[in-house]
């Protein structure tokens, strides 16, 4: 396992060329920081796809240790979230659902309600602040118990006790942040829609509890359904590698750990995005 890992952060070794002084110029800049992001990329790739293979090949192995880490990451990255995002989905339902069905109101054109709905809250802003939200909350976490760790030996330790530390650490992140990320978005959807509701009932907007469930359930289709489970679940897996990756990469003293949970979030904010434009392209051309 230690060679694995080593040949997995090798990359990181590589900040003595990203260090080296060089002429002043532009064209320096971005090629320095164009070498950094093909190493990131190539080392988040990396790492993600060994982090499948322990999945896949240590699946059944040390159940009894595995599955309460995993129940303690989904607590953590679900239960423990969910009175922030009660708060969150009455927010985005009142600032939201609220005001677009007040606005279809005065225009006459609540037909639309239904399809809107699905696109605003169900396809993106749904579980693209569900995903930032627990990325800010649980990602940092993440960085700063990893790289504290890897600054202490802690992790050479596991390692020399025969413990594979990517599925002693990073694996049960992985699970519980997806799926957390999934139950979450399903809560902030729901509270959302129905926070928005109760708001547009209070301003008199001509519109029964009835005629809303039809139009939302004759504007979700069972793509919908589909590519909001493939969403959560991507968000919370490249959220997990992305912010376990900055934990682990390199050996990192004490005070640097704050500097890397910054960049850790910076990459995760950029990578979640990065997901759902892929998934407008799907939705788009589906």
């Amino acid at each position: 396992m230690r060679g694995n890992l080593a040949k997995t952060f090798e990359l990181a070794n590589t900040q003595v060329f990203l260090r080296a002084p060089l002429p002043k110029s532009y064209a320096n800049y971005l090629g320095q920081k164009l070498f950094r992001l093909v190493l990131t990329v190539q080392g988040l790739g990396a790492f993600a796809l060994i982090t499948l293979g322990v999945i896949l090949r240590k699946s059944g192995v040390a159940k009894n240790v595995i599955r309460p880490r995993i129940r303690q990451e989904i607590a953590r990255a679900g239960v423990a979230l969910l009175p922030m995002f009660v708060f969150v989905a009455l927010a985005l339902g009142f600032v939201v659902v609220g005001q677009t069905i007040a606005a279809l109101a005065r225009v006459g054109q609540m037909t639309f309600l239904g399809q809107t709905m699905v696109i605003v809250i169900v396809r993106e802003l749904g579980p693209l602040i569900a995903a930032m939200l627990v990325l800010a909350r649980v990602g940092t976490a993440n960085v700063i118990e990893l790289g504290t760790a890897r600054a202490l030996g802690e992790v050479e330790a596991l390692e020399a006790l025969g413990i594979d530390p990517v599925h002693y650490l990073i694996v049960p992140r992985v699970i519980g942040m997806s799926l957390g990320i999934f139950s979450l978005t399903v809560y902030l959807i729901i509270g959302a829609l129905a926070s928005g509701y109760l708001f547009a009932f209070l301003q008199d907007a001509p519109l029964t509890p009835r005629d809303y469930c039809d139009q939302l359930a004759a504007a979700l289709g069972w793509l919908d359904f589909v590519m909001l489970a493939l969403k959560t679940v991507a968000f919370g897996f490249f959220i997990a590698i992305v912010t376990c990756y900055h934990g682990l990469s390199q050996p990192l003293r004490l005070e640097d750990v704050s500097r890397v949970a910054v960049r850790a979030v910076s990459q995760g904010i950029i990578v979640c995005v990065l997901i759902d434009a892929a998934f407008i392209v799907i939705y788009l051309f589906s």
